[in-house]
């Protein structure tokens, strides 16, 4: 999606960030968290939600390849925290050495099945729970429906599937992937719906998101014509539930 790791993008999708994600999983995670490390930050919204949830925890490390999101979420966060630049697909087990807690927003859909393969075998390794969330799933409701609605979330799932500079994404397939490779791994795996739920009270994120669900649709496939499409919708916006799936992973 178009500006998805933009400061903007971020910031204004946290509020549905954080109604969507499962506090259910965040409850079954192990007693005795002291050290979180979050990959692929961003802007720090998933340390600020699952904060409150986890008292205990007083180190939280914000891992992302993006120096100035990295400064940005330090800002922020009214809680200290540490930064590290670096990439999910270079985590080692020596990095977890003194990790409890292992977890990502909105990332696992970015990354090839043989990066979470490796992912998962890294936290068996270190033997480090996980809690991933907002993966997408690739189901898109929205009310009131238009005939478009099908071509475009079809064409939408292609593109997050592409191959980028020979790495072919997992897109919608990688809360499955996920779930999969940690229960190869030796873990015990729980997955649980995380929708956006958008309505008139979010129609700046619906808008936008809208943007960049069609975009993405026709770079997939250029022969879809959607300027018709958006100014209908602008017209009439929509209320939308967009699947994504969050994952808590356990090794005994």
């Amino acid at each position: 999606m178009t500006g998805e790791f933009s400061e903007s993008w971020l910031s204004l999708r946290e509020p549905a960030d954080a109604a969507a994600r499962s506090a259910e999983l965040a409850g079954m995670l192990p007693e005795g968290i002291h050290t979180v490390r979050d990959l692929g930050c961003g802007t720090g919204s998933l340390a600020r939600w699952l904060a409150p949830l986890l008292p205990g925890a007083k180190r939280w490390i914000l891992v992302d390849r993006d120096p100035a999101l990295l400064a940005h979420a330090a800002a922020i966060t009214p809680f200290p925290v540490e930064t590290v630049q670096g990439d999910v697909t270079e985590l080692t087990a020596a990095d977890l050495a003194e990790t409890d807690l292992v977890t990502c927003s909105a990332l696992l859909d970015l990354l090839t099945a043989g990066e979470v393969d490796r992912l998962a075998g890294v936290c068996a390794e270190a033997r480090t729970p996980a809690l991933f969330t907002l993966s997408v799933a690739g189901e898109v409701r929205l009310d009131p429906a238009l005939p478009e609605d099908a071509a475009i979330e079809a064409a939408f799932n292609e593109h997050q599937r592409r191959t980028v500079g020979g790495r072919r994404l997992l897109g919608p397939d990688a809360p499955a992937a996920a779930a999969a490779a940690f229960e190869r791994a030796g873990a015990t795996v729980i997955t649980r719906p995380s929708p956006w739920r958008l309505g008139p009270d979010q129609a700046a994120l619906t808008a936008e998101w809208l943007r960049g669900w069609t975009a993405a649709a026709v770079e997939q496939r250029p022969d879809l014509r959607l300027d018709r499409y958006l100014s209908d919708r602008a017209g009439d916006p929509p209320t939308a539930s967009i699947g994504h799936v969050d994952l808590l992973a356990i090794f005994g």
